[in-house]
């Protein structure tokens, strides 16, 4: 496959999707969330591939959500959900790939990357990495389906603190909340990820997609994510509060003084 901003491929039972935008931080943006769509459904069109790694070229996992939307020339209402809804669209054809996912997380990940992360299977992250959630403190809510994946991960409590405060957390926090399958040092995560993907390949992929899917029907009942078709609506209205706008100002002046 061929795309602008994610890497994708395939060797034997092992495939590979790569955040490409490192001079960016792997940004989230729409054309990125589009992309990830289509890599999970083209796996999907190839049943020989039973493990998939995503990660981040360069620094970090991700940065998240691209910002500039919130200074970018209003495009119209129709645009601007289609915008707001395609986070929720990649979170979903991520989980419900046939193969199972391994998010390979180091440097940053933040906001919609999370998001991104719980939609995978299993997770493994470098010690160094570093985790937050600042969807508040840009005055919107956390959508593309967050909130119900995160409660299912770590709880209804602990997602409330972490989504309202909008405070880093390390990986090794991460790991004790139940969210990381493993954490390792930086220079053992490539090491890790092969080992676990490789142990994966082993197993036939009958059982490998019958494990998964009883496992993601349970959680579903637990914290159905059929909600989240409305993220995009609370992330417009959040747009035209003034309060809200005023708070993503903020925001945003306080980071590019960094």
């Amino acid at each position: 496959m061929s795309f602008s901003t994610v890497e994708v491929g395939a060797t034997g039972a092992r495939g590979t999707i790569t955040l490409e935008r490192p001079d960016k931080l792997n940004p989230l943006g729409t054309e990125t969330l589009g992309e990830l769509a289509e890599a999970a459904r083209w796996f999907d069109r190839h049943p020989d591939v039973k493990v998939v790694v995503v990660g981040g070229k360069g620094r970090a996992f991700s940065a998240g959500a691209d910002v500039s939307v919130f200074s970018a020339t209003d495009p119209g209402v129709a645009a601007q959900r289609a915008a707001a809804d395609a986070g929720r669209l990649m979170a979903e054809a991520v989980e419900s790939m046939r193969a199972v996912t391994i998010a390979r997380i180091h440097g940053h990940c933040v906001g919609g990357a999370v998001v991104l992360a719980a939609a995978c299977d299993l997770r493994v992250a470098a010690t160094t990495t570093r985790f937050s959630i600042p969807e508040v403190d840009l005055g919107i809510p956390l959508a593309w389906g967050g909130i119900p994946r995160l409660v299912r991960e770590l709880g209804p409590a602990m997602t409330k603190e972490l989504v309202m405060t909008c405070r880093p957390f390390t990986a090794e926090e991460a790991r004790a909340l139940g969210f990381l399958n493993r954490v390792v040092d930086e220079e053992e995560l490539d090491h890790a990820v092969d080992a676990l993907a490789t142990e994966l390949e082993t197993k036939s992929s009958l059982t490998l997609s019958a494990t998964k899917q009883g496992v993601n029907a349970v959680v579903d009942a637990m914290a159905p994510t059929a909600s989240a078709w409305n993220d995009a609506d609370s992330l417009l209205t959040a747009l035209r509060d003034p309060e809200s706008r005023e708070a993503a100002r903020r925001y945003l002046e306080r980071i590019r003084t960094r």
